[in-house]
């Protein structure tokens, strides 16, 4: 089914922010550190409840939903940290995933809506108004 097919690249995505964001939770440093870590926890906490959330719409439309590291890596759009940057680009490369999230979003709407699926189009909705306001958090702490 396609659009349980575009839905398992929402997931990836989600998935793989997920792990970035706590990644930089645990080792972000710097005089933003407190606020950093507190935001990042906050957003972590809110991915994993979205991975549960589209894995289990993927299976409401009969499908298996991927779950493992290599299909996620082979979904996703998100590219994977290695690295521990500074702060500032933290915040700069969590802003681009979010706003890959909600393109990855987007791209779902048409074979959801070709599909008269409208729990689909709710919750990518719900994820891309999720991605708007924390990709907009974020900016404003890199405003002078």
């Amino acid at each position: 089914m396609r659009i349980a097919e575009k839905l398992s690249n929402l997931l990836a995505d989600t998935y793989l922010l997920y792990i970035k964001t706590h990644n930089y939770h645990w080792n972000v440093t710097g005089p933003l550190f407190q606020t950093l870590h507190l935001m990042f926890e906050t957003q972590y906490t809110e991915l994993a409840t979205a991975v549960d959330v589209i894995a289990e719409r993927i299976r409401a439309l009969g499908v298996h939903a991927p779950g493992s590291y290599a299909q996620f890596s082979e979904l996703s759009s998100i590219t994977e940290e290695t690295t521990v940057p500074k702060a500032k680009d933290m915040i700069k490369n969590l802003i681009l995933d979010n706003e890959q999230i909600t393109q990855t979003a987007r791209s779902v709407f048409p074979v959801a809506e070709k599909g008269d699926d409208e729990a689909t189009l709710d919750l990518l909705t719900q994820r891309i108004q999720i991605h708007e306001k924390t990709a907009w958090m974020l900016r404003s702490l890199l405003e002078e």
